[in-house]
């Protein structure tokens, strides 16, 4: 089974237990980017969300669980 970690109360799937620790450093640094409105090097949110979305992996994981994305199937579930 593989692991799976908590954030704001959704399910991550990820593919090694340390991965978690990737999940928390992800979300702390989105955190940062809302909280301070800064989405450098993009030029706003959506471009940076996009391109970021693109990436796949525990990132688009993350996005999804904080509620930055409109839908689910917004990117690959691909890895990094």
């Amino acid at each position: 089974m593989p692991p799976e970690s908590f954030l704001d109360s959704k399910a991550l799937h990820l593919k090694a237990a340390s991965d978690a620790r990737v999940a928390e450093r992800v979300a702390g640094h989105l955190r940062r980017r809302i909280a301070e409105d800064d989405w450098r090097p993009y030029r706003s949110k959506e471009e940076a969300l996009h391109a970021w979305s693109r990436l796949g992996g525990i990132r688009l994981q993350v996005m999804q669980a904080l509620g930055l994305l409109k839908t689910p199937d917004s990117g690959s579930l691909g890895d990094r």
